[in-house]
């Protein structure tokens, strides 16, 4: 097993910049894909990317590709998403997640380890 802990969310205003961070612990980072998800309120919880193991391979929506890029370090056992150009519509709950298999699944149940996720708040 893996447990995921986030960090980095906040207020910023539209245009602004945050990091956002997700520390692996148990098993290492390494053996898993890992994706960020987010879930604004009264929505249901929405796929935004995810990273093959090595990190070779990426995959991000349309509505944040080219903003928030996604990268890790499993060296640090850590998988990152940094969000530029932020608008009022990327406030929601930033959740992290993983699978033992790189595939590019936009329902959270294929996903079986979660974070607690970490609260983006953007202001216009």
């Amino acid at each position: 097993q893996v447990q995921l802990v986030e960090s980095g969310g906040g207020l910023v205003q539209g245009g602004g910049s945050l990091s956002l961070s997700c520390a692996a612990s148990g098993r290492t980072s390494s053996n898993y894909a890992m994706a960020w998800f987010r879930q604004a309120p009264g929505k249901e919880r929405e796929f935004v990317a995810i990273i093959s193991r090595s990190g070779a391979s990426t995959y991000s929506v349309d509505s944040v590709k080219g903003r928030f890029p996604i990268s890790r370090d499993n060296a640090k056992n850590t998988v990152y998403l940094q969000m530029n150009s932020l608008k009022p519509e990327d406030t929601a709950v930033y959740y992290c997640a993983a699978r033992p298999v790189f595939q590019i699944y936009y329902t959270p149940s294929e996903y079986p380890y979660w974070g607690q996720g970490t609260q983006v708040t953007v202001s216009s």
